[in-house]
């Protein structure tokens, strides 16, 4: 067996088990985040058939996967880094996802091409939970009059993103972010990656990000 399908299977295993134990009936789906493979390194996958890959960017997504999705209407991309609003038309023919919608301008950027395209693209809203001035995303305390900016734009807003601070025990960033989710009415939580993916399901994350556990580290540019 291909070692992608071993780690990937191994990540599989490792949620099961501890759904059983924590009595966790969420359907969680994981991302493979292929950012910065080719995709002859991410297609033991694709034939595995797993169906969900995460990329950064707009331009390399479209270059990577336009010719599979054209073959292939199982696969869903999901956009996990940094939309620029300039971007959106180009990410609206390409993405099912987006998990970084984090101001005003974008919404209303991704609003106006939905009404040209009729297409909608199932979206997260970013919290910037750690209030990290580095970090995009809406502030924790002004998400419910966000939310409802969006959904006034006929957004399909289905959940809500973080990227918790990395010097830090992401426990506590996890638990308020499900409490912010659950005040919202909303199913969806993305939240989690390779390091700290079992503390995000335990409270309540739908969709893991996942990259280095199944494709290994990613060779750094020069």
């Amino acid at each position: 067996m291909h070692q992608l399908i071993t780690n990937f299977n191994n990540i599989q295993t490792s949620i099961k088990s501890n759904q059983e134990k924590t009595n966790n009936k969420n359907n969680i789906k994981i991302i493979a985040v292929s950012k910065t493979f080719e995709i002859s390194h991410i297609n033991p996958l694709i034939d595995y058939g797993h169906t969900d890959f995460g990329e950064n960017k707009v331009q390399e997504a479209i270059e990577k996967w336009t010719d599979i999705k054209n073959k292939n209407n199982k696969i869903l991309l999901h956009l996990v880094g940094k939309l620029q609003s300039n971007k959106t038309k180009l990410a609206l023919k390409i993405f099912d996802y987006i998990h970084s919608l984090d101001s005003e301008k974008l919404a209303n950027k991704i609003s106006e091409e939905q009404k040209k395209t009729g297409k909608k693209p199932k979206l997260f809203i970013q919290v910037n939970i750690g209030n990290e001035d580095q970090k995009s995303g809406i502030d924790p305390n002004k998400l419910n009059s966000f939310y409802k900016y969006c959904i006034a734009r006929d957004l399909d807003i289905i959940g809500t993103m973080c990227l918790p601070p990395i010097s830090n025990d992401p426990e506590k960033y996890f638990m308020r972010m499900n409490y912010l989710n659950k005040n919202l009415g909303l199913k969806e939580l993305s939240m989690g990656m390779s390091a700290d993916y079992i503390s995000a399901i335990e409270n309540n994350a739908t969709f893991i990000r996942v990259g280095s556990k199944i494709f290994g580290e990613r060779k750094k540019k020069l």
